[in-house]
């Protein structure tokens, strides 16, 4: 599978979520190694486990040398205090993590993406950035 391929996955995992996530954006991401995907996950209802804790999750400890297609930047601080999303992808071991678009959030805005690649990950990012921006447009609204 393409990275396009996969990040409309993302996408469309986190459309159904959209307007139920309370303050947080709707969120997708997709552990992948080359057509093998060994995990998912949406921002849930109320916003929280985020997508990438629920895609690690479902990789069930297999994340190591994946890539993760990410719709927003992961979080580098959780308002609520738990482990933020970009640590969590590097202690999954991920070894990619391609982003739709950046988070202007101040839970992220950049920082997120400096976390990962300090940490050696490689990051792209800007794939697909107009449909995710479109998806979560109320929370751009807020924070742009």
């Amino acid at each position: 599978m393409t990275d396009a391929t996969l990040m409309r996955r993302a996408l469309d995992l986190a459309a159904p979520m959209v307007g139920r996530t309370g303050d947080n954006p709707a969120v997708g991401c997709v552990l992948a190694l080359g057509d093998a995907v060994f995990g998912e996950g949406a921002t849930a209802e109320g916003g929280r486990p985020h997508a990438e804790e629920l895609a690690i999750v479902a990789a069930g400890g297999a994340a190591q040398g994946l890539t993760a297609y990410v719709t927003l930047e992961p979080c580098a601080k959780r308002s609520a205090g738990g482990v933020a999303c970009a640590d969590r992808l590097i202690e999954a071991g991920v070894a990619r993590v391609v982003i739709a678009t950046r988070d202007p959030h101040p839970n992220a805005s950049g920082a997120g993406i400096s976390r990962l690649q300090a940490a050696g990950v490689i990051v792209e990012f800007g794939l697909l950035d107009a449909d995710a921006r479109a998806q979560n447009a109320a929370f751009f609204a807020k924070w742009d």
